[in-house]
């Protein structure tokens, strides 16, 4: 059984990661929302501030790195795919 530090200590931990990663989840789908309703600029800045959520998040160790990685290559693969059926290649 966990002992009664080691359940403050991982109180603590949640408290101050679970905003991060919040944060970062809120921003990629919002990125998400935007791809997929094909409005490419505001798809584009939002995927942007995905990305530094995500970033911050792994720098601050409230989400692995590759994690972070993982997800960030996703995202961006999502609106480079949006952006060759729009035939916005670049």
């Amino acid at each position: 059984m966990p002992s009664a530090k080691s359940h403050r200590s991982s109180a603590r931990r949640s408290a101050r990661n679970a905003p991060l990663r919040s944060r970062a989840k809120t921003h990629i789908a919002r990125a998400r929302a935007a791809i997929a309703a094909g409005d490419l600029p505001v798809a584009e800045d939002r995927v942007r501030s995905a990305v530094v959520a995500l970033d911050r998040a792994a720098k601050k160790g409230a989400i692995h790195r590759a994690n972070a990685s993982r997800r960030k290559s996703r995202i961006m693969g999502q609106l480079a795919a949006a952006r060759r059926a729009g035939g916005q290649d670049g």
